[in-house]
């Protein structure tokens, strides 16, 4: 099974296009578990939900492993984000990150880290995000590229029109080995 993540800043298309991946190639996804938290708490995050949030995030992205390897042993397991974005959400927010989301991050394989560019993507406010600035959004992309390429994670860099996203992503998943 191959176990491929979507990651960028807000706005990118990291949820519209797993759906989108989901669909064509049948696989399962793991959704981003802070968005349903913040639902849940009706505020936005502090500090101390960071530790929960990471947490869970690994849990289900665990379990869904797990289930894929035992079960149905899909080809494909689609991250709608990992704990490289806990981990830099947390430090962009609160100047800190638990030490142990960075060392179970690297602990975990990824087959592909796809890196979507907030270029070229309009920003959709939906009463969570908070990065509405397109040179916000760069930061937070470059902050991302630069800890993927220090700790040589297979990051693809992602970019275009959103039907481009698609394709790129559907043929880097297709030649995956």
């Amino acid at each position: 099974m191959k176990v491929v993540v979507l990651t960028g800043p807000e706005s990118a298309g990291k949820s519209t296009l797993c759906t989108a991946l989901a669909e064509h190639f049948n696989a399962p996804v793991v959704r981003e578990y802070v968005r349903e938290y913040i639902d849940q708490v009706g505020r936005a995050t502090n500090y101390a939900d960071i530790e929960i949030i990471a947490r869970e995030q690994l849990a289900r992205e665990r379990a869904a492993r797990e289930r894929a390897a035992r079960a149905l042993k899909p080809p494909l397991l689609l991250l709608d984000t990992h704990l490289l974005s806990n981990m830099l959400w947390s430090q962009t927010l609160f100047a800190r990150s638990p030490d142990w989301i960075e060392q179970s991050l690297l602990a975990q394989h990824y087959d592909a880290i796809f890196l979507l560019s907030p270029e070229g993507m309009p920003w959709q406010a939906d009463g969570q995000r908070c990065q509405p600035g397109l040179n916000q959004r760069q930061d937070f992309y470059a902050q991302l590229h630069r800890w993927l390429t220090q700790h040589q994670q297979p990051v693809v860099p992602i970019s275009g029109s959103w039907q481009a996203r698609l394709d790129m992503l559907m043929e880097h998943i297709n030649g995956l080995s």
